[in-house]
């Protein structure tokens, strides 16, 4: 078998393909969401997607070393069919997948191949020829791709001469015209023909080895040709003026090059004469070539039509790669399915087997117009459903089903790595509903799953083995992105999405509000203390305050009046707290605080509040300390808090006015006495309440009720009684987590209280829920329901502790992976000693950090191929001992000659080695003992 021979060209170039640029064009869409929506593990995949960006070009750039090719023109091509080039692409290392390309004019043509490793693979590149002429081809090259197509590193190959492209024959052609060339008579009139011998000239190459005189050759040494004859008058008179009946110029030749080649197939003698170009009477290959090449330069050329733009029929896809990335995408999906309307779940799931039942059998494509249909009445449902289509909810929905129908019509192997792409958009958009552990190992999962589809499509073997590899190269350089990439604090922009609502405190109370809270043990928030804890008494997260009330709920206001006054009293306490999303504006503060997170602020209520509620969980850091607020208070604020609806529970109203000659404190005790002695009971399940006269009912009558009913209760009694009051919500203590050292706060843990205005003391709170159930305040809930006057809650039994240790493990992922933000990076720097983000110190460890990170890429950019058969290996040794690496498809005979020629002095050691791998290789005896002498034939070569 003929070696390719060595190419001499320059220097491979590396450059991303369109897959690539496409894919780098994923990888900054969804970095800007993660910058804009905090998604801590969104960085972390668009950081490995990054990592494996670069890794990819190292795999192509190895292959690139390893590449190459040559191409050979085909020996005949007619107008109006492709010219097969034939590409000879070898490698010198790892197995590869190559790009073969070309083009003529306005038209490209390429081929894919897969090379083994070390071997060498043919394809044909089909450049389409579509009028007779010259073609020439432009720019042809050869390029490596990496396992999943994203980089390619080509090289150019030397274009092979101008072909000729003779013309089309026409098809069922008439016979040629029986008129033969005149003649004079026998033995005068005769010409080249296969009748009788005339005699022998010196021999040419290309002539037929039939026609050769062996026997002149024998005595002689030296080839001569016979050449016949014919009598002139078989030959053929083939003449232009014979076709004038055919219209066009096209046609006339056409109809030339069908009696040429019905000449040829006979071996019939033939004349052509052309308007120009005469031809002599003469036989054989040669000279029907030479005919058909004056046919097809007849002037005037053709002119090249312009590439059409109908519809070519695709070949049908290969069904393995579309099952594979329709079974990715289906893992990608699989959690909407938690969260989504059961009919879109089973919508998308129809489609997905549809299209994947398409690959088993021959089931009809989906109509556009379907598709199209499906997609409207989709919108439509999901509009209906949630009342939008902007959100999280809706959008998310939306773009799985448009994802889903996108492979119902997927027709290209485009489509299919289109698909793979969209499938890890799909994945990252599940991080707005969670981030947590099972989260991350879906992610990294579905990521793996669709690069390898990726890599399916580029064809490939070993595609998920291929893909781990890379996200293990790519590992290290993400990791160290992950840690040191700028975090801001805040988002780039905000969009007025709606979701459905979530569970946590309302805007509004009213009765059974916190009940229903008080059912769900789902976390809240989770607080860390720089110091130690405080008392359980002393844990009242604040949060809305409510100031108006029309008789059923209690609602916020935005109060136009003075900020009233704060005088500090305590000592500083700084706590950091991880909120879960709850859509809320308001943060959940103890005390006063005197510190807020970048971007809050403290309103005259003094209630924290933040201008972007996060949509996902998200940290924040306080410091705050006791303090006697209001006491420098406005009149309009006062007296608005002393507003009660006109004839609302006049028995309550009664009650109170018999408190009003009574300081304020006294009138305070006095309404806690009244719940302490009345035979109250705390409980989730209170009778219901009437539309009007509520407090009376509920202080008078059913006496039972969750803190709501006390708060509502106590604050109607306050104004009755002349002193300013309003209900704060928010969240009372928390359960203790000794692994972790940090308070869990959940919505059962959903409390109001009130607060009350007093001369010279301002705001003053007040928990009367206390006075029934004191342990609602010491303990915990579930205590207060069951033993409402215990002093502590009871130790955790062996499930909760398991429990604990759980939660422990979930907030130091919420910390440092789920939740690593700028509070988080900086403090990481701070411990290093870098100091702040773009200080030279920082960007002189960043930079350093990050070339390690790229070290896996560059070693396995720089790693050298080891072939797997004995004799091959140590064939490869000897390059290595010689330090002069073979050229990609150099023989190895061709290998010794030159290394011979470099290092004279072991020429003989050299051709003695690569005599001995022949033997070891090809020998008839591959055996030990074969393999035994090219080992000690390599080691005799000194190393250099």
């Amino acid at each position: 078998m003929r070696q390719p021979r060595r190419q001499d060209a320059p220097s491979p170039s590396l450059r991303p393909t369109r897959l690539g640029l496409v894919f780098l064009g994923l990888i900054l869409v969804t970095l800007v969401g993660c910058i804009n929506y905090g998604l801590s593990l969104g960085y972390g995949v668009t950081f490995l997607l990054g990592g494996v960006w670069v890794a990819t070009a190292a795999h192509a750039t190895r292959a690139g070393r390893a590449l190459g090719a040559t191409l050979e023109a085909p020996a005949e091509v007619v107008a109006g069919t492709d010219a097969a080039f034939v590409a000879r692409v070898s490698s010198s290392g790892p197995a590869l997948t190559a790009v073969v390309r070309a083009g003529s004019g306005r038209r490209a043509a390429s081929s894919t191949v897969h090379v083994p490793a070390g071997e060498t693979a043919t394809v044909t590149l089909p450049v389409p020829a579509p009028v007779r002429g010259s073609l020439t081809l432009t720019r042809p090259g050869v390029a490596a791709l990496d396992p999943l197509g994203l980089w390619e590193v080509g090289r150019p190959l030397p274009a092979p001469a101008p072909l000729t492209v003779f013309p089309a024959p026409e098809a069922n052609a008439p016979p040629p015209p029986p008129r033969p060339v005149a003649s004079v008579g026998e033995g005068t009139g005769r010409t080249r023909g296969d009748e009788e011998f005339s005699g022998l000239r010196a021999y040419v190459p290309g002539d037929s080895p039939r026609q050769v005189s062996w026997r002149h050759a024998a005595r002689t040494g030296t080839l001569l040709t016979r050449e016949t004859d014919a009598p002139a008058g078989t030959a053929l008179a083939l003449d232009w003026a014979e076709t004038a009946a055919l219209p066009g110029t096209e046609a006339r030749l056409s109809r030339l090059a069908a009696w040429v080649n019905a000449a040829r197939r006979s071996g019939t003698p033939f004349r052509l004469t052309l308007p120009g170009v005469a031809l002599p009477v003469g036989a054989g290959e040669a000279h029907a070539r030479a005919a058909l090449t004056a046919l097809a330069r007849h002037e005037p050329l053709p002119a090249p039509p312009a590439p059409s733009k109908k519809a070519v029929p695709r070949p049908p896809l290969p069904g393995a790669p579309l099952r594979f990335t329709l079974f990715a995408l289906a893992v990608a999906l699989a959690p909407a399915a938690l969260r989504q309307p059961v009919w879109l779940t089973a919508l998308i799931a129809g489609v997905l087997g549809y299209s994947a039942a398409r690959t088993l059998r021959r089931l009809p494509a989906p109509p556009t117009l379907l598709l199209g249909l499906t997609a409207g009445l989709g919108i439509a449902l999901l509009n209906a459903e949630y009342g939008t289509l902007l959100g999280r909810e809706a959008g998310t929905a939306l773009l799985g089903l448009l994802v889903a129908l996108k492979a119902a019509e997927t027709r290209t192997r485009r489509d299919g790595r289109l698909l793979a792409l969209l499938g890890i958009f799909v994945t990252l958009t599940h991080f707005f509903f969670g981030q947590g552990p099972l989260a991350a190992a879906h992610a990294a999962l579905s990521v793996l799953l669709l690069l390898a589809a990726l890599g399916g499509w580029t064809g490939g073997t070993g595609s998920l083995r291929a893909a781990g590899v890379l996200a293990l190269q790519a590992a290290p350089l993400a990791a160290l992105l992950f840690l040191l990439f700028p975090r801001p604090d805040g988002p780039l922009w905000q969009l007025p999405v709606q979701d459905r609502a979530r569970t946590g405190l309302a805007d509004e109370i009213t009765a059974g509000e916190f009940g229903d809270l008080a059912q769900s043990r789902a976390v809240a928030f989770r607080a860390d203390f720089a110091g130690s804890v405080p008392a359980p008494w002393d844990l009242y997260w604040r949060g809305p305050v409510y100031e108006a009330y029309d008789g059923l709920r209690w609602t916020q206001v935005r109060a136009r009046v003075p900020s009233p006054s704060v005088e500090f009293t305590g000592p500083s306490l700084a706590y950091t707290l991880t909120l879960e999303p709850s859509g809320k504006p308001w943060l959940l503060a103890l005390d006063t605080p005197t510190r807020l997170p970048p971007g809050a602020f403290l309103t005259d209520a003094f209630q924290a509040v933040t201008p972007r509620p996060a949509t996902g969980r998200t940290r924040y850091t306080f410091e705050g300390r006791r303090a006697r607020l209001g006491v420098r208070e406005s009149v309009e604020r006062l007296n608005f808090d002393l507003r009660l609806p006109v004839g609302e529970s006049p028995r309550a109203r009664a009650l109170a006015a018999s408190w009003r000659t009574l300081q304020p404190d006294a009138r305070v005790a006095a309404a806690l006495e009244f719940l302490r002695r009345g035979n109250f009971r705390y409980t989730l399940s209170p009778p219901a309440l009437p539309a009007h006269d509520r407090v009376d009912a509920f202080l008078f009558g059913t006496r039972q009720g969750f803190c709501e009913h006390y708060a509502s209760a106590f604050a109607f009694l306050m104004r009755a009684a002349g002193l300013p009051a309003r209900i704060v919500g928010g969240y009372l203590g928390g359960e203790p987590n000794p692994d972790g050292g940090y308070l869990i706060v959940r919505q059962q843990d959903a409390h109001a209280w009130t607060e009350v205005w007093l001369p010279g003391q301002g705001w003053v709170r007040v928990d009367p829920t206390a006075a029934v159930a004191p342990a609602r305040v010491n303990a915990d809930l579930p205590t207060a329901l069951r033993q409402p006057t215990a002093l502590a809650a009871p130790s955790p039994g062996g499930l909760d502790r398991v429990a604990l240790r759980l939660d422990a493990l979930q907030n130091r992922w919420n910390t440092w992976v789920a939740g690593y933000g700028g509070d988080q990076q900086r403090a990481l720097l701070g411990r290093l000693g870098v100091g702040g983000v773009g200080s030279p110190l920082y960007l002189a460890l960043g930079g350093g950090l990050l070339a390690l990170g790229l070290l896996p890429a560059l070693f396995a950019a720089r790693v050298r191929y080891r072939p797997t058969d004995p004799a091959a290996r140590l064939l490869d040794d000897l390059t290595r001992r010689l330090h002069l690496p073979r050229n990609p498809g150099e023989t190895p005979t061709a290998y010794a000659q030159r290394a011979a020629l470099k290092y004279p002095e072991q020429a003989s050691a050299i051709v003695e080695a690569i005599r001995a791998y022949h033997n070891a290789r090809y020998g008839s005896g591959r055996d030990a003992r074969a393999l035994s002498d090219l080992r000690a034939a390599v080691r005799r070569v000194r190393g250099q």
